[in-house]
C-alpha cells in the first residue's frame, strides 16, 4: 500500500505517467499478496481507474472501476459506503463518455446508499 500513497502523490503533483506506473505495479503486489478479490486490491483498481480519466482514457477506466465495484460488493455488501462510492465514480465515467442513460441508475443508487443510516459498531 506504500506505492499506492506514492502513486497518490505523484497524482497530487500531476505527474500522471508515473501515478500511473505505480498504481499497476501496487496492484500487481496487491493482487499476489492479498487475492485478486481482496478490498486492498479494489483501492488500486479505484484510483487507477481515477488517473485513466484523469489523462483522458475513461474507456479505460470503465473496466477497473466495475471490477473495483465487484470486489467491494462481495467485501463490505451492497449498501456499504465503500459501494458508493464506486458507483459515482462509475457514474462520473459513464457521463464523461456520454452513456447518460448508463450512469443515470448508478447515481440513483448511491443516492439511495448515502441517504441510508450509518450503523455504526461500538468496541465493547
Amino acid at each position: 500500500m506504500s506505492l499506492n500513497n506514492l502513486a497518490e502523490v505523484y497524482r497530487e503533483q500531476g505527474r500522471y505517467a508515473e501515478a500511473e506506473d505505480s498504481y499497476k505495479r501496487a496492484l500487481a503486489i496487491a493482487e499476489k499478496a492479498f487475492g485478486p478479490v481482496d478490498e486492498r486490491v479494489a483501492q488500486v483498481l479505484t484510483n487507477l481507474a481515477v488517473i485513466n480519466v484523469i489523462q483522458g482514457r475513461p474507456a479505460d477506466a470503465e473496466p477497473l472501476a466495475q471490477r473495483a465495484l465487484t470486489i467491494w460488493e462481495r467485501a463490505v455488501g451492497p449498501d456499504h459506503p465503500k459501494v458508493a462510492d464506486t458507483l459515482l465514480a462509475i457514474a462520473s465515467i459513464l457521463e464523461e463518455r456520454g452513456r447518460f442513460r448508463d450512469a443515470e441508475p448508478l447515481y440513483r443508487r448511491a443516492l439511495s446508499i448515502e441517504e441510508k443510516p450509518s450503523v455504526q459498531t461500538i468496541p465493547m
